[in-house]
């Protein structure tokens, strides 16, 4: 890591949901341009954390900054710079793909021939340009999910938090999700993708950090070998 300040630092972060807690005292930073997997086993704290790096999550102690703000406090300002895939799709189902990415693209103050520029650019990279009219209820998991991925990618933004971005597509979907991650890496965004499958992302993330009840049990450039052991350690199966 340079010395240029990381785009994310979390110290001693902390969270409970009543007496369950989900995140233990955890701390970690990433470089500007990385590209990370978070990696653990169903119910480790995976979504957890990255609902605390996009600000969707008060954290119950600890500190997050995300681009020099600090999360939840400021996440208005840093909305931005951040694309989000979740578990549910955040889109509008009584819209069609291009409505929906038009709408989001008001939001995010692109301008009108970007938007259109940036919506019929990414629905060719996702497969949905046949689709771009069709309207969004009538669409598979797997469509949602890859337009969801077009929804978070269509302002640029500086950091990429993928939650499961895999969960529903099948094997020519995940093939374009690996097109659009390595060229979003290769245009210097930071990405953070969580994953319950090991060989998932491991072509462009140069990086593992693994969560185990909560607490960050692995950080570092691990091969798949060495990030199969740390599971076995911590006595959590990778859920593959």
């Amino acid at each position: 890591m340079s010395g240029e300040r990381p785009i994310i630092e979390v110290e001693a972060l902390s969270k409970a949901y009543g007496l369950l807690p989900a995140l233990r005292d955890v701390s970690f930073c990433v470089g500007r341009g990385e590209c990370v997997r978070l990696l653990g086993a169903n119910g480790s704290g995976k979504s957890t954390l990255l609902r605390a790096l996009a600000g969707l999550s008060k954290p119950s102690s600890g500190r997050i900054r995300v681009g020099g703000w600090e999360m939840p406090k400021e996440a208005a300002q840093l909305r931005a710079q951040i694309g989000l895939v979740a578990h549910q799709p955040l889109l509008y189902e009584n819209l069609s793909a291009r409505e929906n990415l038009h709408f989001f693209g008001v939001l995010y103050a692109i301008n009108r021939a970007e938007r259109e520029r940036r919506s019929a650019e990414l629905l060719r990279s996702v497969d949905l340009h046949k689709r771009a009219e069709s309207l969004v209820r009538t669409f598979s998991r797997g469509m949602k999910q890859r337009l969801s991925l077009a929804r978070a990618m269509l302002h640029q933004p500086d950091l990429l938090l993928l939650d499961e971005p895999y969960s529903g597509l099948d094997q020519k979907a995940g093939e374009l999700l690996d097109e659009l991650l390595l060229a979003a890496r290769s245009q210097g965004q930071t990405i953070i993708m969580s994953t319950h499958q090991l060989e998932r992302g491991a072509q462009f993330a140069e990086r593992a950090l693994i969560l185990s009840r909560g607490r960050i049990s692995f950080d570092g450039p691990g091969s798949a070998s060495e990030i199969s052991a740390a599971f076995r350690r911590a006595g959590d199966a990778p859920g593959l």
